[in-house]
């Protein structure tokens, strides 16, 4: 029996990563799923709760990923390298996701917005447990775990996307020596 949700999923999914979210309609997802519109209307009622559905098989998506670098016998700096560095993999490698920074970027659709918020939320979400686990452990003192993961998430988007605008990008080995520096060192010695 054909799962006609699933093939609706996929088909949205492939036109929010061809088209980005503004530009895609019901008729162009019901084409490339092959059902009538109103097929997809019995499963969601609006283009917005179809996006919501791909948006949670996302996050979904890069939590599997995260959780495939994390170990557990390693320390905060590599945990936190490995998972932010999976991230950014994911991030330059998935059409969805590339599709939907760069409307944001471009166009600044509302839900769009909203949306990658979503995503990084729950990226902050995740480094969350890695910080308490190092505080509990003793690895680091006490902060505030989402103030530390939210400062760590952009410290590395910005050191990877961000300085390569105006630099060469930094060699391999760098974002965790200056991760240790300026986070877990700091610069006063």
């Amino acid at each position: 029996m054909i799962d006609r949700k699933k093939l609706i999923l996929e088909a949205a999914a492939k036109s929010f990563s061809l088209y980005g979210y503004k530009a895609t309609t019901m008729d162009q997802v019901a084409k490339l799923a092959n059902v009538g519109k109103g097929t997809i209307y019995t499963f969601f009622k609006t283009k917005e709760e179809l996006f919501d559905e791909i948006i949670n098989s996302l996050i979904a998506e890069i939590r599997f990923e995260v959780d495939s670098v994390l170990d557990d016998s390693s320390s905060i700096l590599e945990n936190v390298n490995r998972v932010l560095g999976r991230v950014q993999v994911f991030r330059e490698s998935h059409q969805l996701t590339i599709k939907l920074i760069q409307e944001e970027r471009d166009m600044g659709t509302q839900t769009v917005v909203e949306a990658m918020q979503r995503v990084e939320q729950s990226i902050i979400q995740y480094m969350k447990t890695i910080i308490k686990k190092a505080i509990r452990m003793g690895e680091i003192k006490s902060c505030d775990p989402e103030v530390t993961a939210f400062v760590m998430l952009k410290m590395y988007f910005s050191l990877v996307n961000d300085w390569q605008r105006n630099h060469p990008p930094l060699k391999k080995g760098e974002i965790p020596r200056l991760f240790e520096l300026y986070l877990l060192k700091g610069l006063l010695t």
